[in-house]
């Protein structure tokens, strides 16, 4: 395994965004499977020792990912991806917000809007992922909450799906 993986994690404040550019040591196809087939996205997108459980996805312009992040006591975090772009095995682009368990979105959090970018260069596949909010404050809030520790944890878990 490739052991200098590049991993950038940074916050545009300005423009309300926050950036995440992280290789793998995979084919494009690989990575692009783990991100949008949710038997695969369900064994890593969850920072251990929680657990990402799939309720429904339907991975189309217009589909939804609905999930719970399952806690080690049975607790569960529900977030739903509504996807407005695909390009396959390029990008995808999705709105993202916490829910309930049928997708309703919750009023204590905003949405956000993802854009993923894959590129491969020499068996090695780059994602770049822009988070999109309309406040600066929705990004502090989702910081305190643990989500640069708990993103990094879960890219490092796919890392290791990636390996077998």
């Amino acid at each position: 395994m490739k052991s200098n993986l590049l991993m950038n994690f940074s916050v545009d404040k300005e423009n309300n965004r926050v950036n995440v550019e992280r290789e793998f040591a995979a084919p494009v196809g690989k990575v692009w499977a783990a991100w949008t087939q949710s038997e695969l996205l369900d064994q890593w997108w969850a920072p251990r020792p929680w657990k990402a459980r799939t309720k429904s996805m339907d991975f189309r312009e217009g589909g939804t990912w609905l999930y719970a992040m399952v806690g080690p006591e049975g607790e569960e975090h529900w977030s739903k991806a509504d996807y407005l772009t695909i390009d396959a095995e390029s990008s995808f682009s999705a709105i993202d917000a916490f829910c309930d368990s049928e997708g309703n979105p919750s009023p204590d959090f905003a949405r956000s809007t993802w854009t993923n970018t894959f590129t491969e260069a020499d068996g090695t596949t780059t994602v770049s992922v822009s988070i999109q909010y309309d406040k600066y404050e929705d990004i502090e809030q989702i910081m305190q909450m643990g989500f640069q520790e708990g993103f990094t944890m879960a890219l490092g878990n796919l890392d290791e799906l990636l390996e077998k």
